[in-house]
């Protein structure tokens, strides 16, 4: 994670601003999977959006590689396209767009196929000529069948050796595989070829500001980390709630399920940022390290603190929506989930005896994610004799998306004679205090690939040891169908079940809501 913090001189102008770091080095891009959805809705648009912030240098260059048999011209033409439907609210920046696709190139080919990688090394060649660098960055937005095979061509063809001055990567895109077993296998195919610092295992949600600010936030406020342990927490939950459903991609789905789709990799990835130890410094080892430890220090997740559910029909914001079973390419008696709820607990001295309750799901009520730091109550014994039966809840609640920022809860007296206790809140909203930037949540990911900073990318024993502490449970799930699908409605907040999870702790999860009114100061 590139760190640049540089206060502005006018700090009533411009107080929290950021300015920008330095430009990457000279590269070549290489997309595999170039004519993909996912080039054309992220990839692509976060190169343009670092092209407009001056991250990339005149000596860079795109090459994309697919099946398809067409012209660089006819996939520049196309990417104009797609970049003027997406911007179209705000127009396209012809400057920055024209140095963009001067730069990009397209050359058809097989995957599986050697020949398709000695014309590529031709290629760079000629671009090593152009550019006078032989750094080269490579991408496989590709489906995950094809990581371990792409890489291994490209290290048949001498495409990953490194030299003094001269950089190899490798960005790979989730699943890491689809259990343990897989996880590992997939990790020893790629560090045959590739050492660990080559190799970027990318998580989209590390992308987000918001995710990244939780390090911040943690870190640089003496406010907040002498209060991070069990001594002061009571439990944390972490919902990350959509709005959606299969959206066509029964196929997948059906061989994936909600938790192998969201939690080894986004959920976790929010837990270690809220749990992990400090780490001595933002450099990339010790981060990923720290992250690391807090996963091997989970208790394997047990069926009894565990809750899966399926969507049935329902109204979702308005719209009636079918049943997961009638989806398409789903199975009519599917028992793949759709919602997964967790209770973990983390073996190490800041946490032992606090549980960490995770959920998330399709066509849920709201589209949220959030984490909620509960506070252990403080003693009623002072209030008895007044009309304050309970105290209301101090939390820190963290919010992801869609509404950006954070908000703490406290107990405030109400105005008058006797002691009256509410609720309030502290809200701070990034829309209120940041200028917006144009992000589709991958430049800062693509950027930090290319300086070599590898914070906010997985290591092979962070991947393996976050499917450890589930494959318990994927093994149980996959040996016990369920026999109450569906079992919550479309629209809801999840099955029942999930609110039991808590229940029998005495805790509650809270509503899941994409909005948040501001505590208003009465003067």
């Amino acid at each position: 994670m590139s760190t640049v913090t540089t206060i502005a001189p006018d700090a009533a102008k411009t107080a929290g601003k950021v300015f920008p770091g330095r430009q990457a080095p000279p590269a070549t891009l290489v997309i595999f999977g170039a004519g993909g959805d996912l080039t054309k809705r992220l990839v692509v648009p976060a190169l343009y959006n670092l092209v407009q912030t001056g991250k990339l240098p005149d000596e860079f260059a795109v090459i994309g590689i697919d099946h398809n048999d067409r012209t660089t011209e006819q996939w520049r033409q196309s990417l104009t396209k797609m970049m003027q439907a997406s911007t179209q609210a705000a127009g396209i920046d012809e400057q920055a767009w024209s140095w963009l696709a001067r730069r990009v190139h397209y050359m058809p080919g097989d995957f599986a196929q050697p020949e398709t990688f000695s014309r590529l090394e031709k290629l760079l060649a000629e671009q090593r000529e152009q550019n006078n660098t032989a750094n080269v960055l490579f991408y496989l937005a590709v489906a995950d069948r094809f990581f371990g095979p792409v890489i291994e061509e490209i290290g048949h063809a001498g495409l990953t050796r490194q030299s003094e001055g001269a950089w190899r990567r490798v960005i790979v895109e989730k699943p890491f595989g689809h259990d343990l077993a897989s996880a590992e296998a997939l990790n020893a195919q790629i560090l045959k070829v590739l050492s660990e610092d080559q190799t970027y295992r990318i998580d989209h949600f590390l992308g987000k500001e918001t995710v990244q600010n939780i390090l911040v936030l943690r870190f640089a406020n003496g406010i907040f980390e002498p209060l991070w342990s069990r001594d002061h927490v009571d439990h944390v939950q972490i919902t990350a709630a959509e709005i959606v459903g299969a959206e066509g991609r029964g196929r997948f789905y059906e061989q994936t399920g909600a938790l192998r789709d969201m939690v080894p990799n986004h959920l976790f990835q929010l837990l270690a940022m809220i749990g992990m130890e400090p780490p001595i410094s933002f450099d990339a080892d010790a981060v990923r390290a720290k992250k690391t430890e807090l996963f091997q220090a989970i208790h394997p997740v047990s069926p009894e603190n565990a809750v899966r559910g399926q969507y049935g029909g329902g109204v979702v914001l308005g719209r009636e929506v079918r049943d997961y079973r009638h989806e398409p390419n789903v199975a009519p008696d599917s028992g793949t989930e759709t919602y997964v709820a967790l209770k973990l607990g983390i073996d190490n001295w800041r946490w032992a005896g606090v549980p960490f309750y995770l959920r998330t799901g399709k066509y849920l009520s709201a589209r949220t994610t959030e984490i909620a730091v509960h506070f252990r109550q403080a003693p009623h014994a002072l209030f008895r004799g007044t009309p304050v039966e309970r105290l209301p809840a101090n939390i820190l609640t963290l919010r992801i998306q869609p509404d950006e920022g954070l908000s703490i809860s406290f107990s405030a007296k109400r105005p008058g004679s006797e002691i009256e206790i509410d609720g309030v809140a502290m809200d701070f909203a990034y829309r209120d205090y940041f200028e917006p930037l144009a992000a589709v949540g991958y430049e800062t990911l693509i950027y930090d690939c290319l300086i070599g900073d590898a914070t906010l990318f997985q290591r092979a024993d962070t991947v393996e040891a976050a499917w450890r502490a589930v494959q318990g449970l994927l093994d149980f799930w996959a040996r016990n169908r369920p026999d109450d699908f569906p079992n919550y409605a479309a629209g809801s907040a999840g099955p029942d079940a999930a609110d039991r999870l808590l229940s029998r702790d005495g805790r509650a999860w809270l509503p899941i809501r994409a909005d948040h009114p501001h505590t208003a100061i009465r003067p």
